[in-house]
């Protein structure tokens, strides 16, 4: 999690052992991609999840493969939601781009929405996420993705995702135009 008061540490540490992680948020991505691959054994996925984190195999048995990887996804980006969510300086929860408690439902996909978001961070923050590859930290991709301001791509797509059809008299014109914007940006299923 990102906290401005610390540096960002990306070493963890299990049993005393110290290891380096790699939190390039493409390299984190790419992680999501292989966990959700189905063809993979779960042997696999933690196999190569470790040597995605830390660069390189890991010559130990797959039960202390399993406890290592689980322990640094879980302390690195598997942290719970709770842990994570912005707050203001008095600790007030600040407004997010997820979905709100009552409705659960998937607002944007970083792999569907990706020149959406793209677009969005050389827009707004003049960020080449292709050259930022390697270098910008998870944690931070984290941040600036939340920070996107309204008048951004990928803000207004969300904003079309989440809005309400409009109801009464006289707005069939404008709930058919809602309609066809809903219909053209909707989440496909992954």
């Amino acid at each position: 999690m990102l906290n401005l008061a610390y540096s960002i540490d990306d070493t963890v540490v299990i049993n005393e052992e110290i290891y380096e992680v790699n939190l390039a948020f493409d390299n984190v991505l790419r992680l999501f991609d292989m966990l959700n691959d189905n063809e993979l054994t779960d042997a696999d996925q933690i196999t190569i999840g470790l040597e995605m984190f830390l660069g390189e195999p890991l010559e130990k048995s797959l039960d202390e493969q399993e406890e290592i990887f689980y322990k640094i996804f879980k302390s690195t980006v598997g942290q719970d939601t709770e842990d994570s969510k912005l707050v203001d300086i008095e600790g007030n929860p600040m407004p997010s781009m997820e979905s709100s408690q009552d409705d659960k439902k998937k607002v944007y996909s970083i792999k569907q929405d990706a020149a959406y978001i793209y677009a969005s961070f050389y827009q707004d923050y003049g960020i080449d996420l292709i050259e930022a590859q390697g270098e910008l930290h998870w944690y931070k991709f984290q941040a600036l993705l939340a920070g996107l301001r309204q008048d951004t791509k990928f803000k207004e797509v969300i904003e079309i995702r989440t809005m309400e059809l409009p109801k009464g008299k006289g707005s069939a014109k404008h709930r058919e135009e809602v309609k066809k914007a809903k219909e053209a940006y909707k989440l496909k299923l992954e």
